[in-house]
């Protein structure tokens, strides 16, 4: 099994960078601000034969007792319990600061080895770097930089050293599901009542998730992945440079997932900004499930209007299921999880070619295309062209020619057929390809190779009698 290595310190000493530096990826958002990292963030990352998980933390504040720096602690310190190794990340630059003490006892009450990691020293003498972090007693400082890669891999063997070599777990083709939506609608209270403990932080501040977190957990012998974005907010309202970089991790976020789960507060309009965003759900091809959270505190009118609200500015989601929950109060999840199942099975459905092609001919003979001049397009056989989104391709004489309500109506024979829902379904054409088109007509013989030809049968007449 992999060793858990739990990356630890005070704001904005450069945990994310290595975090990304150690898993060789762009996953953590990195900015020169305090406290941007919240939740727990993992990742895998290998030096030599050994593989290892490595897990990204929040800016611990040990002395806090209240606020979102409480929750932050609250995940280090879960993080803290689940690790095989720390690795206390220290700012060379800044020097040891009363915080970094407070932080090293609190550790070293954890009975986990320690490692103390004295980060930004590129271009500094490592002994010097080094040498104020040895009153923390938590053994010999090491001087690396987690931004060009000085010393990380030196340090990673060390900590290593006492974990055997772990064979890389097989990884299982399992649903990944993002879960999005607009600023404080109960997207992380869902992902802990999904996952069935506080995984990420859930506070009552709009804002409060700003990366995107993937969370493994499994049930009933299924695994799952789930992703906790940011809130994605109007764009015109988008100012600060932390948000829109949290914006465009929440897009990549549904682009890396096979289900997104749009999820709508039954207390807010349903606004022009949900729309968008199951727009773009729509244009990447996900499998969609809609989740409309905090039903509970809505009465009989309000539930009405919303539904009015959801059939009219929504009603291109006609695919999708909608889903009427409380994330906290864990009512209508179960439900909610069954769909996510059968639109995934929907996204990843393989589609025989010999059943294709008789739900095709079957449709064409209830409706033929319309006529386009002098053609009349005819398709003549399907198969599947791709998964997540399925693709069907349909071939045939003039499939230029055809309209694009003939195409929502095979689209609509072949998700009856089928029984797909849950998912967008794309149906493409091709025009079978002409070996006689263009081709230019022989040119006659000339009237010296007429002669030449009868001057040769003359002649061969001649010899042979």
């Amino acid at each position: 099994m992999k060793p858990t290595i739990v990356l630890v310190g005070r704001p904005n000493v450069g945990k994310s960078t290595l975090f990304n530096r150690l898993t060789k990826t762009r996953a953590a958002l990195v900015h020169d601000q305090p406290g941007l990292t919240r939740d727990r963030h993992y990742g895998h990352g290998r030096v030599g034969g050994k593989p290892y998980l490595v897990v990204d933390t929040g800016g611990f504040e040990p002395v806090v007792d209240g606020g979102i720096l409480a929750e932050m602690a609250r995940q280090t310190l879960q993080a803290v319990d689940e690790g095989d190794a720390i690795v206390f990340l220290v700012d060379g630059r800044a020097g040891a600061t009363p915080q970094d003490k407070i932080i090293a006892d609190r550790l070293r009450r954890t009975g986990r080895p320690v490692f103390v990691a004295v980060n930004k020293t590129e271009g500094m003498r490592s002994d010097v770097a080094v040498s104020e972090f040895h009153e923390l007693g938590l053994g010999a400082p090491y001087a690396v930089s987690g931004a060009h890669g000085e010393g990380v891999r030196e340090l990673m063997e060390l900590v290593l050293e006492a974990f055997e070599a772990a064979e890389d777990e097989s990884v299982e083709d399992h649903p990944r599901i993002a879960i999005v939506g607009r600023p404080n609608v109960g997207k992380s209270t869902l992902v802990n009542t999904l996952v069935g403990e506080e995984r990420v932080i859930a506070f009552d501040q709009p804002g409060t998730t700003r990366d995107s977190i993937y969370v493994e957990f499994e049930r009933a012998g299924r695994k799952y992945t789930l992703i906790d974005t940011a809130g994605v907010r109007r764009k015109g309202k988008v100012t600060e440079t932390v948000e829109k970089f949290s914006v465009i991790k929440t897009l990549q976020a549904i682009e890396d997932a096979n289900v997104a789960v749009l999820v709508l507060d039954a207390k807010q309009d349903i606004a022009e900004q949900d729309a968008h965003l199951a727009g773009f759900i729509l244009e990447a091809g996900r499998a969609l499930v809609v989740a409309i959270n905090k039903w509970d505190d809505t009465d009989d009118y309000r539930r009405n209007q919303i539904k009015q609200e959801l059939a009219r500015k929504l009603d291109f989601l006609s695919f999708a299921k909608f889903h009427y929950i409380s994330a906290l109060k864990n009512t209508g999840v179960p439900s909610l999880l069954k769909s996510i199942d059968e639109a995934y099975r929907a996204a990843m459905i393989k589609l025989p070619t010999p059943r294709l092609t008789a739900v095709l001919q079957e449709a064409v003979a209830r409706h033929n295309p319309a006529r386009a001049g002098q053609f009349r397009p005819k398709p003549k056989y399907a198969h599947q062209g791709g998964m997540n989104p399925p693709v069907i391709v349909v071939h045939g004489n003039h499939m230029e020619s055809l309209e694009g309500g003939y195409q929502r109506y095979l689209e609509n024979c072949f998700r009856e057929a089928f029984e797909i829902q849950g998912t967008p379904l794309r149906v493409e054409f091709r025009t079978g390809h002409n070996p006689f088109e263009n081709r230019k007509p022989k040119a006659p013989p000339s009237k010296d190779e007429v002669h030449k030809a009868l001057r040769l049968r003359r002649q061969r007449t001649k010899k042979f009698g």
